[in-house]
């Protein structure tokens, strides 16, 4: 398959989890992801859209292929599921093993440009370009023009960031307990220091010009997304989260962002969920809710297409 290898094939809710790896051109490393692809609809096949979940901190692709039942919700619409990895692995960077919240297994989702990390950590340009290239070129089943972004925890982080950063590019967004005010946590701060370089000065925080920090803050970014474009935000946290709780998370700085930015409700909803915690038990729990969520911008939930299905309750419901 050329720039991909197929590691394993795994019969999953009736479509097929393929394991992949490839050597990267963003990251200079080998690279592994996980590729959902749902069974063959009934009719003559039509191009499924994508949804790329992106993993938070320690995690790689494997986590939520198998613990966070995406699959089953994604077979009922016939959406492809992409789980890439959370950062480079083995790039040989003095002190990227050191910390478990910062170099391998942490890569934020940016482009580092302090060195050492500015070499191979560049999972923006891997998200944002390799991997759909890559997908585009392997597999014509998947329309890559057709995407929506979900992830949890540093990957909500990511999820929200690269949406925010690329108006009208994905057709909508959600992100499970979010790092959505990185510039203003110690997670965020302490990564940003080690990718870009140290903070800001307090007095450019308003600055027209943002700093590198505010363009990868969902909370700053999001005041700045153009009103004449598209808004499709989901965010769910547990109300028992430790990191929510200890300010990791600072939803409500984003929120609030949203509110003063006049997005409303109908475009950035937002869940306390009571007593569920940081854990792929909580992702998995509202899991079907942001499949259903993604569906409607990737596939149009009850739009008839041009091939004449309808979409309803399944993928190829006519």
């Amino acid at each position: 398959m050329g720039g991909l290898t197929v590691t394993s094939s795994i019969k999953s809710f009736g479509g097929t989890l393929h394991k992949l790896s490839h050597d990267s051109t963003s990251t200079g490393t080998k690279m592994a992801l996980n590729l959902f692809i749902p069974p063959a609809p009934p009719r003559e096949p039509i191009k499924m859209p994508l949804l790329v979940y992106l993993s938070g901190l320690t995690c790689t692709g494997d986590n939520c292929a198998e613990k966070g039942f995406i699959q089953p919700h994604a077979v009922k619409y016939g959406i492809a599921v992409a789980y890439p990895d959370t950062s480079p692995r083995g790039a040989g960077v003095e002190g990227e093993d050191k910390d478990w919240d910062f170099g391998t297994g942490a890569g934020f989702y940016i482009d580092a440009t302090n060195p050492p990390y500015d070499k191979n950590y560049k999972m923006y340009t891997y998200i944002t370009k390799e991997l759909p290239a890559l997908l585009k070129e392997h597999y014509q089943e998947i329309d890559t023009e057709r995407v929506s972004l979900m992830g949890h925890s540093m990957g909500g982080h990511g999820a929200m960031s690269i949406y925010l950063k690329n108006p009208g590019k994905y057709l909508s967004c959600s992100a499970f307990a979010p790092i959505a005010n990185p510039v203003a946590c110690p997670w965020g701060q302490k990564a940003f220091t080690g990718y870009f370089g140290p903070p800001p000065p307090t007095s450019s925080v308003e600055s027209p010009t943002p700093s590198i920090w505010q363009q990868h803050d969902s909370t700053h970014l999001i005041k700045s997304y153009p009103q004449d474009t598209p808004m499709a935000i989901k965010i769910d946290v547990g109300t028992a989260d430790k990191f929510y709780q200890d300010g990791q998370l600072l939803v409500e700085n984003f929120e609030k962002a949203a509110r003063e930015a006049k997005w409303g409700e109908a475009y950035v909803e937002v869940k306390k969920r009571d007593g569920y915690d940081h854990s792929y038990y909580f992702v998995s729990s509202f899991v079907k809710d942001h499949v259903d969520f993604h569906a409607t911008f990737l596939l149009g939930v009850g739009q008839r297409r041009p091939d004449g299905l309808v979409v309803g309750e399944g993928a190829y419901q006519v």
